[in-house]
């Protein structure tokens, strides 16, 4: 089976829907990017990753009720798969792993 990687920002807006936990849709994941890593991002951007990672399969999505303060309009939720959470797991183990092996002197700043 071919695997599938995340490009970064994939991963960061795979991360956050895990975080709202059935709470992320377009805005709330754009508000969180921002809030957590002080990234100005798009939400163009934000929409057409959260597509791309519905194809790839790594989140599925369904409607929310409709909301008043959004006109009657009703919000598509998404939520992390089986498929995302082993994506998010192997490139949390990845990067520990690559952490781990850089020499301690690689990081230290000369005159700081």
């Amino acid at each position: 089976m071919r695997r599938t990687y995340l490009g970064e920002f994939e991963e960061l807006v795979l991360l956050m829907i895990a975080i709202l936990d059935g709470h992320a849709y377009g805005v709330t994941v754009s508000q969180e990017i921002e809030q957590h890593t002080g990234r100005v991002v798009t939400f163009g951007a934000v929409h057409n990753t959260l597509i791309r990672l519905e194809e790839k399969g790594f989140v599925t999505s369904q409607l929310g009720g409709a909301t008043t303060e959004r006109g009657g309009r009703r919000k598509r939720l998404f939520k992390v798969t089986t498929l995302g959470k082993s994506a998010l797991t192997d490139i949390q183990q990845l990067r520990n792993k690559l952490w781990t092996l850089m020499p301690d002197a690689t990081l230290k700043l000369n005159g700081l």
